[in-house]
């Protein structure tokens, strides 16, 4: 039975440890506890914010009023080179998995510390690699029916860091089936090797943010490369600061509000 609790503070559930209190937080660990929660807001005319791990998240100061449901549905499963995987599963548990049983195409993902849904939602990329490129379908929940579906890859409508999720607020995502390659594990291991410690070199992991995120036009120099080139390394206002490590990294350096 999910436990709803009261005036929880959003900073420590966001990477950017920063937000006010929810009115309300619940922790959805099945589908059935998500739909449940969301069926019981609507009924009670409450609003409501579906959250994952709060990789993408700028929470406000003065918190949210109203119901945050926090996805830890977390069931993951492979058959073939199809991994079945609900919301709540992190990225990484999926790249060591992949990489146990010798599938690729998600190495691209080592160091993220997002979840499926988020990165779903968000077409989350790295490395000239989109979450799209292995997606296979999506299940989804539609708040309007209270109806679940599937829906195939061309009717997610992804672009760059973009999906119809993103538009219909009233779709919440349940689960993906993600459709990968078998690969030869050494090669597997050496990227996801090489892909760590290239975040760890020039990432600045020191200080909590979202991550990159700016969006790349294709076939343009990258956006932390056009903010550099304007001077804005290192500019700061209050607690907030583009990161000297990697312009394309707003991070909060101890005191930043929103």
């Amino acid at each position: 039975m999910m436990d709803i609790k009261e005036n929880i503070s959003l900073a420590k559930h966001t990477t950017f440890k920063i937000g006010g209190p929810a009115k309300y937080f619940c922790i959805a660990r099945n589908k059935e506890d998500l739909i449940k929660a969301v069926k019981k807001a609507k009924e009670l005319k409450m609003t409501f914010f579906i959250l994952g791990k709060g990789s993408n998240v700028l929470a406000s100061d003065k918190g949210y009023n109203g119901l945050v449901i926090k996805i830890e549905n977390c069931k993951l499963k492979i058959e073939n080179c199809n991994i079945h995987a609900e919301a709540g599963v992190k990225l990484e548990d999926i790249v060591k998995l992949s990489d146990k049983k010798s599938l690729t195409g998600m190495e691209w993902a080592a160091g993220i510390p997002g979840t499926v849904g988020g990165a779903v939602y968000g077409n989350t990329q790295a490395f000239d690699v989109k979450m799209s490129d292995i997606i296979k379908s999506v299940e989804i929940f539609d708040t309007k029916t209270l109806k679940i579906k599937n829906l195939l890859k061309k009717k997610c409508q992804f672009l760059a860091k973009k999906s119809i999720f993103k538009k219909n607020k009233n779709l919440i995502i349940l689960s993906a089936i993600l459709n990968l390659k078998k690969g030869n594990r050494k090669e597997i291991k050496k990227e996801i090797e090489e892909r760590l410690n290239y975040r760890k070199k020039n990432h600045p992991w020191r200080f909590p943010s979202a991550g990159s995120v700016f969006v790349n036009k294709t076939g343009g120099p990258p956006s932390a490369h056009l903010i550099e080139k304007c001077g804005l390394k290192g500019t700061k206002v209050g607690g907030a600061k583009v990161s000297e490590k990697h312009a394309g990294f707003i991070v909060n350096t101890g005191k930043a509000k929103a």
